[in-house]
């Protein structure tokens, strides 16, 4: 909760879908690129936007976009013509870089030497401000302040392996990784393909999910002959609305060719001798659904698993465990079967107030809060409750929290965090606010419980968390793709300062 009160902004979210067999196809590509969406909400509510395709040579590209959520931006009409086509992709944009308009809104299309291509990314450029001198020196200018519209111009330049008359995709993707290690998980549709791409360092995610008949959707007998469409997902939560079957992740530094035949890996990028993969860990803490898939196990069990070892890590003598509703759930249910204390409900959340973090300055965000909980007294009234949060940002959010519980009847409110204190900025796609506005960087956490109006306060260690995660991700075999223990590893440098490349400005 705490995340989604202080600024703390979720990145992006993209989408993809090709329809298998013949084309044109009965599969209502466009409506399963919006319900895709729509559960990708989460991951940014600013714009949305959709570019389909009949992928024809030369195709006919569909474009629409709009602010605010998917179903405002995407009207029934405006669906209605793209209704016909036979591939697409689309995004939903937190903005990380850029400012908030139309003109920034995903997926952006420009032509190439060899046509059309149409672009979705999320993450963030290390080095943008480097490649945006390095586009505009060969005559290129640039429209918006968006990573994303500079990754597509990249994409356009011709790449020096390439013969003239012949698009080499595959070339002009790793040219562009070669320029820029991270943080990107990019969609790039090309006529009849949809070519899937993660940083070789995995910083974002990206997965597979094949749709299947809705018979055979719960049938494990199903197979490939089964394919109705491919889709491609920052998150694997969205396969389950419109039909789809997980089917893998994309590994770091791979590209994988999406189209009517299947799916194809094309080629992975090696990352520099030495260097682990850096998948983000706030993924697993806060930013994805629960009923998302990493790394082969489900974002709700690591959570819980995080809210185990806070327990272990940080007793506590009280009566009740509770939360703040409700992305730290799982961990306090953790923290509950760990410690052996009854969980609670202890606040009732008013989900009509909408998203305090909007609210310009501190005195707004505190109404804010006050307006969206109130306080179930009979549960705990007389009682010393825990409540487990997922972070402490600035401290604002939940310091009006404890004084509602304690003016309610609690005799003492115990804080624990299922996360270690966020010290640095991320510059790698998650808008963290900046390092001096952080409480874990400021005088109060000296006394952070008093400062808040705590009983105690105590975080999750950097290696607490890091075990939690790590714990489920067992060597397996996905897909004929290998998963082994070599290649986990995840960036922790919000918390560490440690970033998994150097940033250059």
């Amino acid at each position: 909760m705490e995340f989604e009160e202080s600024g703390i902004g979720e990145e992006c979210g993209v989408f993809g879908c090709v329809a298998a067999g013949e084309w044109p196809t009965q599969l209502e590509v466009a409506q399963i690129l919006t319900l895709g969406l729509v559960a990708l909400q989460h991951r940014g509510q600013e714009s949305a936007g959709v570019v389909t395709s009949n992928g024809a040579n030369p195709p006919t590209y569909s474009t629409h976009k709009g602010m605010g959520l998917v179903n405002s931006a995407f009207s029934p009409e405006a669906l209605q013509k793209l209704r016909h086509d036979n591939l697409g992709i689309c995004h939903t944009r937190y903005s990380t870089t850029g400012i908030s308009e139309l003109q920034n809104c995903q997926p952006f299309v420009v032509d190439t030497l060899h046509g059309k291509i149409a672009v979705a990314h999320n993450g963030e450029l290390i080095n943008a401000q480097a490649l945006r001198k390095r586009v505009m020196r060969h005559g290129v200018g640039l429209s918006t302040g968006s990573d994303s519209e500079l990754i597509t111009q990249l994409l356009a330049l011709t790449p020096p392996m390439e013969e003239q008359d012949t698009p080499d995709w595959v070339a002009r993707i790793k040219n562009l990784m070669s320029e820029t290690p991270t943080s990107y998980s990019l969609l790039v549709m090309f006529r009849d393909v949809i070519y899937a791409v993660r940083d070789p360092y995995g910083n974002r995610p990206l997965c597979i999910g094949r749709i299947v008949p809705v018979s055979k959707l719960y049938s494990s007998g199903s197979g490939e002959q089964d394919t109705e469409g491919w889709v491609v997902s920052s998150e694997s939560c969205s396969f389950q609305s419109i039909g789809a079957k997980y089917y893998r992740e994309v590994l770091p530094g791979e590209i994988v060719q999406l189209s009517k035949h299947g799916v194809k890996s094309l080629s992975v990028v090696a990352r520099p001798e030495g260097d682990a993969p850096a998948f983000c860990i706030f993924e697993y803490v806060y930013f994805a659904r629960p009923d998302t898939i990493f790394e082969g196990q489900m974002v709700y069990t690591v959570r819980q698993r995080c809210g185990r070892q806070l327990a272990i890590e940080s007793p506590t003598d009280a009566d009740v465990v509770s939360t703040v509703p409700e992305s730290a759930t799982p961990a306090a249910l953790g923290y509950a079967q760990q410690s052996g204390l009854p969980y609670i409900e202890v606040l009732c959340k008013n989900r009509y107030v909408g998203r305090t973090f909007i609210q310009p300055n501190t005195r707004l965000r505190q109404l804010g809060v006050a307006k969206k909980f109130g306080a179930l007294s009979d549960n705990f009234a007389g009682k010393r409750v825990v409540l487990i949060d997922d972070s402490i940002v600035r401290g604002n959010t939940i310091s009006p929290i404890i004084k509602l519980l304690k003016e309610a009847g609690a005799t003492e409110v115990h804080i624990r965090v299922a996360s270690p204190p966020i010290r640095f900025p991320c510059y790698m796609g998650i808008n963290i606010p900046t390092k001096e506005e952080l409480i874990a960087n400021r005088p109060e956490f000296k006394d952070i419980a008093g400062y808040i109006g705590a009983d105690s306060v105590k975080y999750l260690t950097i290696e607490g968390l890091v075990s939690a995660v790590q714990e489920g991700i067992a060597t397996k075999q996905e897909n004929k793709v290998i998963v082994s223990q070599k290649r986990v590893g995840h960036c922790t440098a919000c918390l560490t300062g440690k970033y998994p490349v150097e940033l250059e400005w």
